[in-house]
């Protein structure tokens, strides 16, 4: 791939100005949906494969099996960290830690031996696997044939879509142990088998969503909701007061009718693998293994972004832009922005369209800085990305920015990133100033020490403990400093650290659909399996008012 001014990117798209600069790819993703678009709009399909020719995959494939032995002893040695359930398993087993410390002392040295012996392997590997990776595409695209086209679009109709953003911790075992998790092919079945929704679900069924209050501009309800009876026989839900708002946003199940999933930190391959063989079914068009890994900016990346994108709809264009700033352990990652652009139908011969952005920033408290500089490249990636691909006359429904941004609106430590311009950009439904959220929003950080415990261990008694300010908390991770550690000071009670978000904004221009909040939730479904809470967003797209 080649650098983009600010990091590594890579583009693929079916439309663009004369003369405009696409990036390495330009190809379209899907065939076209029944009605069709524009005809300028060619119907290709993007390879499934990441590399330009098999024999290129195939070096890839061989580079990789020199390195497994290794890494697998890497992992293996890792992973003889005990979670804290492992710990108390042991502790409750007579005799067990003492054979559980013989046990590991014994793995120990197994894996280090194949670790030492599998080193020349892992040399040739390493530098076949190095200029392999420079003509790799940056993602895998899957498309499932035979799935139902793009609906019709009337423009007299509201029309709903709902998004799902989630930090899945999906590592190799052993690197997951440092969050307290590990099992992760375990995890990633149980994830993707419960993402993967059953026969879908009327639209008009909206449970485990909050419904908003339109009271004023600036305001987002709140509480519980009552139907009221509108003067033109419409039925509208207002907010009943209540003497402590409490965070009815928590649902135990992800919605039925998600039309698009963005995931973070699915790092490890069979895990994307495995969640890309239960999604396909449901979601035609999906991304994964997102960000060139190798030499990039004469760093060594390990790893891809983690960034997963799974939708109903399909990929008209996408681009990828990796951060230039990743610093310590993130540097490692090819972290960076993915912007898809979606087509959702025609009308009156124009497409309708919509763009999601979605990233994950970097993690260590006190790199606010960094942080700020990411969100600045992130805006201006997304801004040029719509620019790119957007064609005269195209309606566009919703503009969507979502993921793991790793600070809140309630610490001290992150004032800075509280600020960003990115909040006069994107609306979040959940905030309503720098520091300040809404009464009934909530954290999505659990305390990782404290994910097992008997009162959050399953969706339903999770759901149940964060509902009182006593589980709120002592299982969600509370304010902070900007080294990191927990501010003494933070006022209480604190509803926890919202680091897990998903923006909208509306359209420019005198386009004919508004987009309003329909619903959101905090999602208590990955119980033990994750240590944040996945969100989601419900947007009502709508005609707008004369």
């Amino acid at each position: 791939m080649a650098p983009s001014a600010a990091g590594h990117g890579g583009c693929a798209g079916s439309t663009g100005a004369a003369g405009q600069e696409q990036g390495d790819i330009a190809l379209p993703l899907s065939p076209l949906p029944d009605p069709p678009v524009p005809q300028t709009t060619p119907a290709m399909l993007l390879p499934e494969s990441p590399f330009p020719n098999r024999a290129l995959a195939a070096l890839d494939g061989l580079a990789w099996g020199l390195l497994a032995p290794s890494s697998w002893a890497v992992n293996s040695l890792l992973d003889l960290q005990q979670t804290t359930a492992e710990q108390r398993r042991q502790r409750q087993s007579r005799c067990g830690r003492c054979r559980s410390c013989t046990g590991q002392a014994l793995a120990g040295l197994a894996y280090v031996t194949l670790m030492l012996l599998s080193l020349p392997l892992a040399a040739l590997g390493l530098l076949l696997w190095l200029p392999v990776q420079a003509a790799r595409r940056p993602f895998i695209y899957q498309y499932t044939v035979g799935t139902a086209p793009a609906e019709p679009w009337d423009l007299r109709q509201r029309r709903t879509f709902t998004f799902v953003s989630a930090n899945l911790c999906l590592l190799p075992s052993g690197l997951a142990k440092f969050s307290n998790l590990g099992q992760t092919p375990q995890r990633a079945t149980y994830i993707a088998c419960h993402l993967a929704p059953a026969p879908r679900e009327p639209r008009s069924d909206r449970a485990g969503l909050i419904e908003p209050w339109h009271g004023n501009a600036n305001s987002y309800g709140g509480t519980l909701c009552t139907p009221r009876q509108h003067p033109a026989g419409v039925v509208v839900e207002m907010p009943v007061e209540a003497a402590e708002p409490a965070p009815v946003v928590l649902s135990e199940h992800f919605p039925a009718d998600t039309d698009f999933i963005c995931l973070q930190e699915v790092f490890e391959a069979g895990a994307a693998a495995t969640l890309r063989r239960w999604l396909g079914g449901t979601f035609p068009h999906i991304l994964s293994e997102v960000g060139a890994r190798g030499l990039r900016g004469g760093c060594l990346k390990l790893l891809n972004s983690g960034l997963f994108l799974a939708s109903r709809y399909p990929l008209l264009a996408v681009c990828y832009h990796a951060f230039p700033n990743g610093a310590r352990e993130d540097a490692l990652a090819a972290k960076g922005v993915l912007a898809v652009q979606v087509l959702l139908g025609s009308a009156q011969g124009q497409r309708v369209v919509g763009y999601i952005g979605c990233t994950h920033l970097q993690a260590p408290a006190a790199d606010a800085a960094i942080r700020n500089t990411q969100l600045t490249l992130g805006l201006r990636w997304l801004e040029q990305f719509r620019e790119a691909q957007e064609q005269r006359g195209d309606m566009v429904a919703f503009d969507v920015f979502c993921g793991d941004l790793n600070f809140d609106n309630c610490s001290r430590g992150d004032e800075l990133n509280q600020r960003h311009q990115l909040f006069e950009v994107y609306r979040d439904p959940c905030r309503r100033g720098p520091g300040q959220d809404a009464p009934w929003a909530i954290g999505t950080l659990l305390n990782y020490l404290k994910i097992y415990e008997e009162p959050v261990s399953t969706p339903e008694k999770l759901k149940r403990t964060l509902s009182q300010p006593a589980g709120r908390q002592q299982y969600l991770a509370g304010p902070i400093l900007c080294s990191g550690q927990l501010d003494p000071a933070a006022p209480g009670p604190w509803q926890g650290r919202r680091v897990d978000y998903i923006l909208y904004r509306q359209h420019r221009g005198a386009l004919p659909l508004r987009t309003e909040v329909a619903g959101v939730s905090v999602i208590t479904q990955l119980a033990t399996r994750s240590d944040h809470l996945p969100v989601a967003l419900r947007l009502d797209v709508s005609p707008a008012a004369p």
